[in-house]
């Protein structure tokens, strides 16, 4: 468990501040957005979603609630006639509409200036309480504000009994068709009335539920409701509401302008207009159904933005992951499916814009903050071992600092303690010297450390004259033994060179290095060692200790290089070897092993080496044995055949010269 500093409810600062910085992001994100939704672009944005939406298995009635008559081309050429047609033609069609069962009939053409008096007073006898006929709302802009005139339907056909109707609609910014006109005598509300069925004007910014391109409605040409016994079968109008208005792919006359059409949500889709009389038809089942969709209120969408990154923030709460991008992935089509179900059931519209924005957002900022966070880690695991690891394995710390494992863990270490000899004596002859003695220390020093960096090792730390490094930690070294003892040879090698530069500078005179190094290698804990307000990344345990006493004895045993049997086993393929004796280590109760590296083993096997291990090995053996005659002999054997190690010999032989 991590022993370090808690605060009341369980959770560190660091943690508390995390935990406040991530809670943040949702109220900043949906503090940002909110706004937003008074942006116009913004709703241009929403209307095309609600496009794709309402055209995603829409509901549709059971039956069309309205038969349109076409004003279309065909019916141009049949009549013979140049727009715009003579009213007794209308009369007659209205005529053969009610022969035929017709309920209502609604006439999307404003008749608001005379024409002929015959031609005007034959449709006027023909109108009835059975008929609507289009009226319109101008709207014109003035300085003092906007003016809104009614355009009606000449008196003496509204005194024949016909109903008015308003067929203006408000187009969005886009020139789309989408909002429900709101006139409670609108056109398909007027045919509503008159077919006997109540309806309730719709609420600001309900949107029209279109059931699919032109011509979706049952359509019939003008002149074939004109004779519908020829053209259509029996009772196709009987009880039926029947829309009159134009249909046509192209202007009436070249002065009249684009025909009554208008782009819809499937205007997507079949890149054709619909025209306006079956825009009307759709109107009427919208409100005969009540189909249309009400805009969710600016309120509760505030409300489901916050919701949206709120959840978005709960989901990624515990950083950016594989996983949390998953969660992130299903999050928005939770969120689109959502506003496409509240649509199509609820009828309800929430444009999801805003909440994938939001979530996005909070997703967005949440991989920020990772991704600073984990910048600011890099550069302190960089900064922390740069001192202390090779480079390469700074570089490899920084790509992946979850490998630097917190707090302690077990691992199978290699430790070097190396320690310069006659240190003591040295500061004793420079003590009116301090900065001449730091400077050579520091020279020393500065090869030894390169040495532990070149074979990727750790310094742990300086203890005035002495170096403490280990291998396999906080990066895995799988042959970290052979990387230690091979630590330890650069070392003496870089001793020679700096006494070599040293005589060379001061003469026969210049002080001459020397060093002992231990190496040991087992279990140790490895990690943050220390106090709240200082630690180290060090290593504990008995193996350290062990190595620690390694390196006391190599001047003991007149070596420069002492290994630990584990050590020594590890490394035995690689070099040749020699055991110098065996001493007692606690917790265990036989004696163990301590050897010293002879020479690499590279290229063809030597024939001294061969032969001083045999005789070495026959040395200790008649020493353990009491046989103190041979050991000698032995011992002057050997000397020859090893002379790095005359030290070592010398000193068994002053042992064996004291027991003879």
């Amino acid at each position: 468990m991590n022993g370090g500093p808690t605060v009341q409810g369980g959770r560190d600062p660091a943690s508390r501040e995390e935990f406040r910085r991530h809670a943040a992001i949702p109220l900043v994100v949906a503090a940002l957005l909110a706004p937003l939704s008074f942006f116009p672009p913004l709703g241009l944005i929403e209307a095309r979603l609600f496009d794709l939406f309402s055209t995603l298995a829409p509901p549709r009635p059971d039956r069309p609630g309205a038969i349109v008559v076409a004003i279309d081309e065909p019916s141009f050429s049949e009549v013979g006639q140049r727009w715009p047609w003579s009213r007794d033609l209308h009369a007659r069609l209205i005529e053969r509409l009610r022969e035929a069962g017709a309920k209502v009939v609604a006439l999307d053409i404003i008749f608001a200036d005379p024409s002929t008096e015959e031609a005007d007073r034959r449709l006027a006898a023909a109108l009835g309480p059975d008929v609507v006929l289009a009226a319109d709302d101008v709207t014109t802009p003035l300085d003092q504000g906007t003016q809104i005139t009614r355009v009606n339907p000449l008196d003496p056909f509204l005194d024949a009994g016909a109903r008015p109707g308003v067929t203006s609609v408000d187009l969005d910014g886009d020139a789309y068709l989408r909002r429900m006109p709101l006139a409670a005598d609108g056109f398909a509300a007027q045919a509503l009335r008159l077919a006997g069925q109540a309806t309730e004007p719709p609420p600001e910014g309900a949107l029209i539920q279109y059931f699919g391109g032109p011509r979706t409605y049952p359509t019939v040409s003008f002149y074939q409701a004109l004779d519908p016994q020829a053209f259509l079968r029996p009772g196709y109008f009987k009880d039926a509401v029947v829309l009159v208005g134009l249909s046509l792919k192209a202007a009436t006359a070249a002065e009249a302008g684009a025909p009554d059409t208008f782009a819809t949500p499937y205007t997507l889709f079949s890149q054709s207009l619909t025209a306006g009389v079956e825009v009307q038809a759709t109107i009427l089942d919208n409100l005969r159904h009540r189909l249309y969709a009400v805009p969710l209120p600016r309120p509760a969408m505030a409300g489901l933005v916050a919701a949206a990154a709120a959840l978005a923030a709960c989901l990624c709460r515990n950083g950016m992951s594989r996983r949390t991008v998953l969660a992130a992935a299903l999050n928005l089509i939770l969120i689109l499916a959502g506003a496409w179900a509240l649509l199509r059931f609820g009828r309800v519209w929430a444009p999801p814009v805003l909440p994938v924005a939001a979530a996005l957002g909070v997703f967005g900022a949440r991989f920020g903050l990772d991704y600073v966070h984990e910048r600011r880690m890099r550069h302190a695991v960089s900064e922390a071992f740069s001192r202390y690891l090779s480079p390469d394995l700074v570089a490899q710390l920084a790509r992946n600092p979850s490998a630097l494992k917190l707090g302690g863990e077990r691992r199978n270490l290699s430790i070097l303690f190396c320690d310069v000899r006659g240190f003591t004596s040295l500061s004793e002859r420079l003590k009116d010297e301090p900065e001449r003695l730091t400077g050579l220390i520091n020279r020393l020093l500065d090869p030894l450390s390169e040495a532990v960096l070149a074979e990727k090792g750790t310094i742990d730390k300086y203890m005035g004259d002495c170096v403490m490094a280990f291998w396999n930690a906080p990066l895995p070294s799988p042959d970290h033994p052979a990387r230690a003892v091979g630590a330890a040879l650069r070392m003496l090698e870089a001793v020679d060179r700096l006494n070599a530069a040293l005589r060379a500078e001061e003469g026969e005179h210049a002080p001459a290095f020397a060093i002992g190094v231990g190496i040991n290698t087992g279990d140790c804990v490895v990690g943050n060692v220390g106090s709240r307000w200082r630690y180290d990344y060090s290593v504990l345990g008995d193996t350290v200790n062990l190595a620690s006493r390694l390196e006391g004895l190599s001047k003991e045993y007149g070596v420069s290089l002492i290994l630990g049997p584990a050590t020594a086993e590890a490394v035995r393929d690689r070099y040749a070897l020699i055991e110098l004796d065996r001493i007692a280590v606690r917790g265990r109760a036989a004696r163990s092993a301590i050897f010293t590296v002879v020479a690499p083993l590279a290229g063809p096997p030597d024939p001294a080496l061969a032969e001083l291990a045999e005789r070495h090995e026959r040395l200790l053996e008649a020493m353990r044995a009491g046989r103190t005659a041979e050991a000698l002999a032995l011992v002057a054997a050997c000397e020859p055949l090893a002379p790095s190690l005359k030290a070592y010999y010398g000193r068994i032989r002053q042992r064996l010269s004291r027991h003879a």
